[in-house]
């Protein structure tokens, strides 16, 4: 049978899958036959077609002799290892590069995330044309390092959304699904550690790209953590940056570049009135050639950017 096409093109052939999902797995052989089951349960009671595409990302237990195990119980599903770790960002953007599916669903193999709800992420792209990217948002934080964790997320998200222009209920969840047509020209620029999901988030929003997030729950996860809080959100931190500078660089320089020469024209008054003659002190002179100098570089990155072909 094939599946329709909703936005009016070519039927899609039936051996072709509308939705690829893509699920990264490392060190998770307690529970990944768990969470393979539950994704083709929902998958195979929501009439969409589909595969799910599981990479080990060179586990050193035993996932992968367990996915290969498995493999003949769930037809649906093919298997892709890793020779050597690459990070859950580069297994995610190699399989969205490799999926079949118009359709690619991100998500996580250690059962935090609400996986029998992903036909829900797909019906929402699949029912409304206009929308990119459907985005789970949590409604509750139980990651690891929950103290430092929630007032660092918080403040990156608020950061995010100062550049991003736009309401950002959740930057960095590991649940959605978006259309890879769209996501096709922004996927060489995912990042190989778990800050690849604000990357893909922020290349939505800043191309003006719809996202729709809609509220799931989030529950403890199964095994051990992989993310480390020091190193992760300082990664974070600077992707935000970085994928705002590769976009629009004028939000991230000319703010600054503003301020300094105004603080450079003020401090020059200040020093023509306090020296009753022309006269500019050292740091005033500094002071607004800082600005001019940002505010030049900012000028010329966002040439750079608006001349570049995608």
């Amino acid at each position: 049978m094939s599946t329709p096409d909703t936005s009016g093109s070519a039927v899609i052939p039936a051996d072709t899958p509308y939705v690829t999902i893509v699920l990264p797995c490392y060190n998770e052989q307690d529970h990944v036959i768990d969470e393979v089951e539950r994704i083709c349960a929902a998958m195979d009671s929501s009439g969409y077609t589909y595969e799910l595409l599981a990479v080990d990302d060179c586990s050193t237990d035993e996932t992968l002799a367990r996915l290969r195990e498995a493999a003949p119980r769930f037809p649906h599903m093919r298997i892709k290892a890793f020779h050597r770790n690459g990070g859950s960002g580069t297994v995610r953007r190699i399989g969205s590069q490799e999926a079949r599916g118009e359709i690619v669903v991100w998500t996580d193999a250690d059962m935090t995330y609400p996986n029998e709800r992903i036909p829900e992420l797909v019906g929402i792209l699949d029912k409304d044309p206009t929308v990119d990217q459907v985005v789970g948002a949590r409604t509750t934080e139980e990651g690891s390092h929950k103290f430092l964790r929630v007032p660092a997320k918080w403040f990156i998200r608020k950061v995010a959304e100062q550049l991003a222009g736009q309401k950002i209920p959740d930057l960095n969840s590991g649940l959605r699904a978006f259309r890879k047509s769209v996501a096709k020209p922004y996927l060489r620029l995912l990042p190989p550690g778990f800050s690849c999901v604000t990357t893909i988030t922020l290349a939505f929003l800043s191309n003006q790209h719809d996202v729709y997030y809609l509220p799931i729950e989030y529950a403890k996860r199964a095994g051990k953590s992989k993310f480390g809080f020091v190193s992760d959100a300082y990664r974070y931190i600077l992707q935000v940056l970085r994928m705002i500078m590769y976009f629009n660089p004028l939000k991230v320089l000319m703010p600054p570049a503003l301020w300094l020469v105004g603080i450079g024209f003020v401090k020059g008054l200040f020093d023509v009135v306090t020296h009753r003659t022309i006269y500019l002190t050292s740091n005033t002179v500094v002071t607004f050639l800082s600005g001019l100098l940002i505010g030049s570089l900012a000028l010329l990155a966002d040439l750079i950017v608006r001349s570049r072909a995608e």
